[in-house]
């Protein structure tokens, strides 16, 4: 089910400058903030979702635990914490946030990511037994070497923001926490 939603939109300074339609957003590829959350556990695994086969863009496609957007009356922190209950169904977790890039992508489908992407990182040690299948199709974890190989053997596989993310992890030499 679709719910209208304003996201918020941004400067190239990452300052909200208004609150505009999800979708509008997207259709005209106008710059907003977003969040990824990457979630590992004490194995050196990362937990991957594949998006639901309806998402409007990017569907089928793997990707971090959770990415969305900040709503109006929300810390972005908070925006985080909601979808990863809404799509993980996780209630309590810890996300520290490691870094933010800023990536455009244009998808065969006419729709746009035009976004500022604010990386958290956090720890879970159980396994997902239940998620949201109108957002999430599947979860795995996987150690981060394999999924260094299967990004590099088959990119199609994968969201954009995702490669853009695991490079960025990589350029950064980020070390996500024990």
């Amino acid at each position: 089910m679709f719910v209208l939603e304003k996201i918020a939109v941004v400067n190239d300074k990452d300052e909200i400058v208004g609150y505009e339609e999800k979708m509008l957003v997207h259709e005209k590829g106008i710059l907003h903030r977003a969040f990824s959350v990457v979630i590992l556990n004490s194995n050196k695994e990362m937990l991957l979702q594949r998006r639901s086969l309806v998402k409007y863009h990017s569907p089928g496609e793997w990707t971090n635990a959770c990415c969305s957007h900040q709503r109006e009356n929300e810390s972005i922190i908070e925006a985080a914490k909601r979808r990863i209950f809404e799509e993980l169904g996780i209630e309590k977790i810890e996300l520290e946030e490691s870094f933010v890039f800023q990536y455009k992508c244009h998808f065969s489908n006419g729709l746009w990511e035009n976004e500022i992407d604010h990386v958290f990182i956090a720890r879970y040690e159980d396994y997902i037994e239940e998620f949201n299948e109108e957002e999430v199709e599947d979860v795995k974890w996987i150690e981060l070497e394999e999924l260094k190989n299967w990004i590099k053997d088959r990119p199609e596989d994968f969201t954009y923001w995702f490669k853009v993310l695991m490079r960025e992890v990589e350029q950064r030499e980020i070390t996500f926490p024990r």
